[in-house]
């Protein structure tokens, strides 16, 4: 069955080229395309399109249908090409010509654009919330661990004093960033597209504010030309947001990798954590989080990929369209599975006592004595150049206290104010 059949048949490579992936990916979208009909229905029934009996019966078939997606039982069949199509066939094969009035109204492609605009509005929450478990879960372990003491680098040299603490509720504040901008994005896509049909409205008389108020959009689509050209761009959107908190998840990862090598040893994940190698006996390696960071760079690339499928197409739709869910799908998938595993993974790593007043980070403390000399009344410039002769005379001597106070400082990391800003949040 396909809802455009006009009845002659299409070449079979042809067919399976243009369906794809659709029959595996579009049982993702089932409970939202019930979920749309089922308000679609309702609609039809208020503007008398539907007898109430009518429409009571798609809503119990809907319903059943429904039940059958939750229990695992729904199946799009070979030769039937996306969820619309099998849901409309479910409907018609068990209610006859009621159910062939289900589409009255609407097109394939407003079609789609809800039950994506479901999804996403779905899946961002569960990200969200997944990413909110994983920020409360850093900033106890910083409280945990903010006395613990490691040198802070840039350009990958020795810099300043850092701590635990600051490093664990740094990414737990930049996951915060990152899951309201996620937040936001949520907010942006949430918008009916129903009842644009094909791009250009409907001579039927739609009562889209009703359809709106039912699925709990915070507004409507208005043009439906800006609704279809929302096609690709809402899921651009959503790979913005998933490849903003990738890059904070890619660093964290590789922070990781490096603190747990021998030559840092700050930290260390359990053995049951880790893989060995088959030919060094002591290798205990941090597979998890190597591929963590190889995973978010792919997901930093997604968005870059839904931007070339996306340029140089006019206005209305386009069968480009239908690729974008094999990026998308896959990475929502990944983004969740990496949130669970560093939930897991966090509770069981080793924070190791670091010996900062050891030779090596001699120069670690360079900056607290620029700043002692300046509390003493000497100008910054000064100070940042006796310091310096002291170090190329071999003469420094680092400070055995620091004593940082302002918000944010190693002595101060402010963790209450991150958890009223995600606690505003949820």
């Amino acid at each position: 069955m396909k809802l455009w059949d006009k009845g002659y048949n299409i070449d079979d490579r042809i067919e399976t080229f243009t369906t794809g992936r659709d029959r595996e990916l579009d049982i993702e979208l089932a409970p939202y395309d019930v979920q749309g009909s089922m308000a679609h229905a309702n609609m039809l029934a208020k503007i008398g399109l539907l007898t109430t009996d009518e429409n009571q019966k798609l809503l119990a078939e809907l319903k059943n249908i429904a039940s059958e997606i939750a229990e695992g039982k729904f199946t799009i069949q070979d030769g039937i090409e996306d969820v619309h199509s099998q849901v409309e066939l479910l409907l018609t094969q068990r209610l006859g010509d009621v159910g062939k009035k289900i589409h009255l109204g609407r097109s394939r492609n407003d079609q789609v654009l809800v039950d994506l605009r479901l999804f996403f509005r779905a899946r961002l929450t569960e990200l969200s919330e997944l990413a909110s478990e994983l920020i409360s879960l850093l900033l106890d372990t910083a409280e945990q661990h903010q006395d613990v003491l490691i040198p802070g680098y840039t350009h990958m040299q020795i810099g300043m004093v850092s701590s635990f603490g600051m490093w664990f509720s740094g990414y737990a504040e930049a996951l915060l960033d990152d899951m309201e901008y996620m937040l936001l994005t949520r907010r942006c896509i949430n918008r009916n597209p129903l009842g644009t049909a094909a791009g250009y409205g409907s001579s039927i008389p739609l009562d889209r504010l009703q359809t709106t108020e039912e699925l709990s959009f915070e507004g409507l689509c208005v043009n439906p030309i800006n609704a279809q050209v929302g096609r690709g761009k809402t899921e651009l959107m959503v790979a913005n947001a998933i490849s903003t908190m990738a890059l904070s998840i890619n660093k964290m990862a590789m922070d990781i990798c490096m603190f747990s090598n021998e030559n840092y040893g700050f930290l260390s994940l359990p053995k049951e954590f880790t893989t060995g190698s088959s030919i060094m006996p002591h290798k205990k390696n941090p597979d998890v989080f190597e591929l963590i960071r190889a995973k978010c760079n792919t997901l930093i690339s997604v968005p870059s990929q839904l931007s070339l499928m996306l340029s140089n197409l006019p206005s209305g739709y386009h069968r480009d369209f239908q690729l974008q869910k094999e990026l998308i799908f896959p990475a929502i998938d990944t983004l969740e599975e990496i949130l669970s595993l560093i939930i897991h993974c966090v509770p069981s790593m080793e924070i190791k006592p670091t010996q900062v007043y050891d030779e090596k980070y001699r120069y670690l403390f360079s900056v607290e004595l620029v700043n002692q000399y300046v509390l003493e009344g000497m100008s910054f410039r000064d100070a940042y150049l006796k310091v310096g002769m002291q170090i190329e005379a071999g003469e420094f001597e680092p400070p055995q206290e620091i004593n940082h106070t302002h918000i944010g400082s190693v002595g101060n990391l402010g963790l209450d104010l991150i958890r009223e800003r995600l606690a505003k949040l949820k």
